[in-house]
């Protein structure tokens, strides 16, 4: 059906995304297939597809907010505007679920995941395409809601950055090495911990001709798509050393760590947002 869905079909739709993002929140098991089957039950005008794709709506709903969304949801843009009002009801509403997102933010990493198949952990980068209309759509919907930014949180996380800088070095070496580039594997230094947080980089490594490959890690426990901030530092490195600078963006880093690489000036790689300020009295 190609109608809006009405106040009491949105309504249940949200609760039961809800429902399987507490859980995922909590590290718990959930069946999204079984989740859709009931809910067909409580809204029988509706088939399987059209719950998914209100699903992904909740997801682009929850991007545009500036939360975390549930895994397995892209973010589908171009939803109705009662889907966002009952989603900012339900988060102004719900103590445990913005509970449960401020403990996944803040949760400490005590160990790094080991990389088992160094060939299945870096995808392709998000369609670009499909991204710019995410955030065109964000653009146009404004709101009073008011938030805590969870996301900028988790950035300054700091056991989770470094735990995903280790990863990625680990990754580095070990790329390296499998290439027969064992001299060049050795060289390999985690440079935000041996020389300090401020160079712009996190890790040098290199390309298989010998060539520096300048890497700034963004580690985010949630999805792809997740935003991660960029110091103006970081920005103008990565044009000052353009060719030689990779952002890596390791995301689902407590479950199944992948990540994808933009290479370039980030300017040109990401639609970048002002979030804050240096000021001064005037």
């Amino acid at each position: 059906m190609s109608e809006d869905w009405s106040y009491e079909e949105v309504e249940a739709i949200v609760a039961d995304y809800f429902a399987m993002f507490k859980k995922d929140l909590a590290g718990l098991n959930y069946n999204k297939a079984e989740h859709n089957r009931l809910l067909r039950l409580l809204i029988p005008k509706r088939n399987r597809s059209a719950v998914e794709q209100k699903h992904r709506n909740i997801s682009a709903v929850l991007w545009h907010l500036g939360y975390p969304h549930l895994r397995g949801y892209k973010p589908l843009p171009r939803y109705q505007k009662l889907l966002r009002e009952v989603v900012e009801q339900r988060l102004n509403s719900s103590k445990d679920v913005n509970q449960l997102v401020s403990k996944a933010v803040r949760a400490q990493i005590t160990t790094v995941p080991r990389i088992r198949n160094i060939r299945a952990i870096q995808v392709s980068p998000p369609n670009r395409k499909k991204v710019k209309e995410l955030v065109k759509d964000e653009t146009k919907r404004r709101t009073a809601f008011v938030r805590r930014n969870y996301l900028e949180e988790e950035a300054k996380n700091h056991s989770l950055g470094l735990a995903g800088e280790e990863f990625i070095f680990r990754f580095e070496h070990e790329r390296l090495w499998r290439a027969g580039k064992r001299s060049l594997a050795n060289r390999v230094e985690h440079v935000a911990k041996t020389q300090g947080d401020f160079l712009g980089y996190d890790i040098l490594s290199f390309e298989n001709n010998g060539r520096e490959r300048l890497i700034e890690v963004k580690t985010t426990r949630f999805g792809a798509l997740t935003r991660f901030f960029a110091s103006s530092n970081e920005v103008e490195f990565s044009e000052f050393r353009k060719n030689e600078f990779h952002l890596y963006r390791l995301f689902n880093f407590d479950r199944q760590p992948k990540f994808f690489v933009l290479k370039g000036a980030l300017r040109e790689t990401c639609q970048l947002k002002a979030v804050s300020y240096s000021a001064v009295p005037n």
